[in-house]
């Protein structure tokens, strides 16, 4: 898995002072998988409080520093505090942030580094991120995503359940002016096997108009949802013209905290 041997021992040391209040997220989380194809520079815990930020940054600063690791804080106010964590030759980054507490699932419970934010709300959070902000690193995330999570057009179709300000369109009109990369900017991240400009291209533009496609088909009632397939145990694209219920498949809407999803109910013959 894409974790240096120093993010890992950090990762092992606080994972018992995670909680689902207090959770891995950001590109770290997202590239626990092992078939993953970025490494991230920095450790993200995401808290649903500022005031669980001040906690959690106490307790794990305490931790670290007993554990004869240097902690050194370069960013520090109300609801975020950035450190650069450190030990003789080995460094990186630590962001403690209050995020929102509204999330489609639960936080995760993970071996290594305690609790982390579920996958699907990691994608939709960079599908966010993306639209926001024109970095590599997001594009890299994102066609991993749409490979490995969930299509590109499920998660524009349920990013503004996240972001109300958003439609699906609107979302897909910012995310097509991404995608536009040279190789000098590529070499600059920290990737498993150098990327492949004219691929990504060609997956980008064909991811953009599935999206468009999905978006355009389904009906306003679902506006925000996620599509959960009991038979498959994940989220998915359900079929067009197709009754939900007969698929296996439910809508999912997120809440505060998250939410498990509910089997579809298939209704009576």
């Amino acid at each position: 898995m894409p974790l240096t041997d120093f993010q890992r021992t950090i990762l092992a040391l606080l994972a018992e002072t995670r909680s689902p209040d207090s959770y891995l997220a950001g590109g770290t989380a997202l590239h626990f998988s092992p078939n993953s194809t970025r490494f991230s520079k920095d450790l993200d815990f995401f808290h649903d409080s500022a005031e669980r930020v001040a906690s959690a940054y106490a307790e794990d600063s305490a931790r670290l520093r007993a554990a004869v690791f240097n902690v050194d804080v370069i960013l520090s106010q109300p609801g975020f505090v950035r450190a650069v964590v450190s030990r003789d030759d080995d460094a990186t980054r630590v962001d403690w942030a209050h995020d929102s507490a509204w999330r489609f699932m639960p936080p995760v419970r993970d071996e290594l580094g305690g609790f982390l934010m579920h996958e699907i709300d990691l994608a939709i959070n960079k599908t966010l991120a993306l639209a926001g902000r024109d970095e590599p690193r997001d594009y890299v995330d994102i066609l991993y995503i749409h490979d490995h999570i969930l299509a590109l057009g499920g998660l524009c179709w349920a990013a503004v359940g996240k972001d109300p300000g958003f439609t699906p369109l609107s979302l897909l009109e910012l995310l097509k002016r991404r995608g536009r990369y040279r190789p000098e900017q590529m070499r600059r991240l920290d990737l498993v096997k150098p990327f492949d400009l004219v691929w990504g291209k060609e997956k980008w533009l064909q991811a953009l108009a599935e999206a468009e496609e999905f978006v355009g088909g389904r009906p306003e009632k679902e506006l925000g949802c996620l599509y959960y397939s009991a038979p498959q145990k994940a989220f998915v694209i359900p079929l067009p013209d197709v009754d939900l219920a007969s698929q296996g498949v439910s809508p999912h809407f997120g809440a505060p905290g998250g939410v498990l999803p509910q089997p579809a109910e298939r209704s009576a013959s």
